[in-house]
């Protein structure tokens, strides 16, 4: 079948366009001129941009054919018996003989981008590398449809990979879980004598021990990083891939700085490596030992040597509790970096570079060529406190495809103070982001809405001063002051009933690495950050959430006919029936927050739509503008009943 990229409907494989939305399944749009462009070009023919889609081919030697067939029906039964059809019947031409532009597979999706290295006859487990440009992106591939079945609980992880390459069960296995650091795969075969996987294309991505290499990169961002080896150290563990961790080659940083995998390297139970492996060197390993996470040790230590940078004493206490056997596990093996982690981005703490900046007055940094020589009592510390690189924001309302005025509005507040000397920059950020969603009908629900934003932008102007994040009783008394002002408002126009005017509330404070929300009402918070996804920050003030909290079960409370009835608002009533939820949070990764009126959240929109256009946005790359310009399409494709607003923020460490 064929995914369409735009609504992700399944076409079958002969449409030439999408039976839902009607786009090409022949062409694709060049990212850089806009300009269509066959699915089988790699290069765009009127800008030169690259636009096929490409995958790291990895091609290994075979030691038997005894899971060829299986595969071949595997495939079939994934695919419905159609959709890819390898006929393991027809003789397979060796891969050995094929050129550059060839294509690696019978089907001929799979064009080689590269030469072949020729593999030696008699070499079994032997492996090379080669890119492949893939000549139909849009087809689901048998894995795909497999991992895909695993995630919606169609089917067991296991029941389906007993006719696949054992070389490709980690990758699916991990797949399931969703491990950014790892690479996906995409399909897996045998052909003739060699076991063939194709995995995310991720050889131009950084080398860690080149970040590592860079004077700007700071203490705090290694020690991140050797923290995320140990959270990869146990994901693999599950899988027997420790090893992959231990060749510097294969350890990368995605376009966030964050570690990943180039590949998978799937070691044997009684071996272990004996060594970290430089870029390039082939994974050996010593028989008869079991693989501890002392290996980590190793490959700290020769990032450390290679890279030619130093360091300072807590973590060369943890390499010497690490070799003489007083961290057992890789638990504890993270909690001590952790507790390092928190020192350093403890308020107050001295600042400087390891190996970047030239200050006399930091203490002494030790150089890591005799480890096991030094004494525990005698070693120095250097550390550097934690803090945003950059804050950035953007704000949209509309008034959807069925309301005559819009009720929503928004306000942001963005104070951003640099300080930039010869070695580092300093940034000091403060936000607040505060999004409404007024009722009350025509002249009601728009000027309860306004109201409420610039009170409380008025209210944090006079009090919050200083560096420190307002604290719960402020933000509390800022929130009643707003219903405090509709409330009289409300009162001097002598509404009452429906046409006295309110307002939902949400509302985003962000002081450096801190944040706090608030909210009243139904509209909502949601973070998104590459560790724990997208979740709801804030729970809706609405009867069917008041009942579950009581204990009734989610089909009951919202089987009521006043299930989405609001408890709480800004305005109607005086501020002794308003409750503000009030929720403090820690920005301890590269964060997206996002601050929607029902109009975009209602029916899970964000949950089940807007992951595609969310995602990028972690990067800087991702244009803040052009996201909530389709998110708001999208809202109004798939909801459009209702006034749309959203603010995006984009907080950077």
């Amino acid at each position: 079948m064929l995914i369409c990229p735009q609504c992700a409907f399944e076409n079958p494989n002969t449409n030439k366009f999408c039976q839902s939305c009607g786009a090409s399944l022949t062409h694709q749009v060049c990212p850089q001129c806009s300009t269509e462009v066959p699915l089988n070009a790699q290069l765009c023919h009127h800008c030169g941009a690259k636009c096929g889609k490409v995958w790291q081919a990895i091609i290994v030697k075979s030691e038997n054919g005894d899971w060829g067939t299986k595969a071949g029906e595997a495939r079939e039964h994934s695919t419905g018996g159609q959709d890819d059809p390898k006929d393991s019947s027809q003789t397979p031409i060796s891969l050995l003989d094929l050129k550059p532009g060839s294509f690696l597979d019978q089907e001929q999706r799979y064009q080689l981008l590269e030469p072949l290295s020729p593999l030696e006859e008699n070499m079994s487990g032997a492996e090379m590398w080669v890119k492949v440009l893939d000549c139909q992106p849009y087809q689901i591939s048998p894995i795909e449809a497999m991992v895909a079945n695993q995630q919606q609980h169609l089917l067991l992880p296991a029941v389906e990979m007993r006719g696949i390459s054992p070389l490709a069960h980690a990758y699916i296995v991990l797949q399931y879980q969703t491990h950014p650091g790892i690479p996906a795969i995409h399909d897996a075969w045998q052909q003739y004598d060699t076991h063939v996987l194709l995995v995310e294309d991720r050889s131009n991505w950084q080398c860690l021990l080149e970040f590592w290499q860079v004077e700007t990169t700071s203490t705090l961002q290694i020690l991140h990083i050797m923290c995320e080896m140990t959270e990869l150290w146990s994901v693999l563990e599950t899988v027997n891939c420790r090893q992959s961790l231990l060749d510097l080659w294969n350890l990368r940083l995605d376009k966030d700085q964050r570690l990943a995998l180039q590949r998978l390297y799937v070691e044997s139970v009684n071996e272990e490596p004996g060594m970290a492996l430089s870029p390039g060197e082939k994974a050996a390993t010593i028989p008869g030992k079991v693989l501890t996470i002392q290996a980590l040790a190793q490959v700290w230590h020769s990032l450390f040597t290679q890279s030619q940078r130093t360091q300072f004493s807590s973590i060369i206490r943890v390499w010497q509790d690490l070799r003489l056997g007083k961290i057992q596990t890789v638990q504890e093996l993270r909690s001590r970096l952790q507790e390092i982690i928190a020192e350093l981005e403890a308020p107050g703490m001295t600042i400087a570079h390891t190996g970047a900046e030239k200050n006399t007055a930091a203490p002494t940094i030790i150089q890591l060529q005799n480890l096991e020589d030094i004494k525990a009592e005698d070693l120095p510390t250097v550390l550097r406190s934690m803090q945003l690189s950059s804050l950035e924001d953007a704000g949209l309302t509309d008034v959807g495809l069925q309301r005559h005025h819009n009720e929503d509005y928004f306000g942001i507040d963005t104070k951003i103070y640099k300080r930039e000397l010869p070695h580092k920059q300093v940034v000091e950020a403060r936000g607040l982001y505060v999004l409404c969603d007024g009722m009350g009908g025509h002249a009601g629900g728009e000027v309860a809405s306004e109201l409420a934003v610039n009170t409380l932008r008025q209210y944090f102007e006079e009090h919050w001063i200083g560096d420190q994040m307002p604290t719960e009783d402020m933000i509390n008394e800022a929130v009643r002051s707003a219903n405090q002002a509709i409330y009289e408002l409300n009162q001097q126009e002598a509404r009452s009933g429906t046409k006295r005017m309110g307002t939902t509330l949400v509302m985003l404070l962000i002081q450096g690495s801190k944040a706090a929300v608030a909210h009243v009402g139904d509209s909502r918070l949601y973070r998104l950050t590459h560790k724990r996804g997208l979740e709801q920050i804030t729970v809706d003030h609405e009867v069917g959430q008041r009942e579950i909290a009581r204990g009734v079960q989610a089909n009951i409370a919202y089987a009521r006919p006043d299930a989405y009835q609001l408890t709480q608002a800004l305005g109607p009533r005086d501020q002794n029936s308003v409750y503000p939820d009030v929720e403090f949070l820690d920005i301890t990764e590269d964060s997206l927050f996002i601050l929607v009126s029902d109009g975009l959240s209602d029916n899970d929109l964000l949950e089940s739509h807007g992951h595609n256009h969310l995602i990028p946005l972690l990067s800087c790359g991702g244009s803040l503008e052009q996201a909530l310009t389709e998110l708001i399409d999208l809202a109004n494709q798939h909801n459009g009943h209702d006034n749309i607003t959203a603010i995006l923020v984009r907080a950077k460490l």
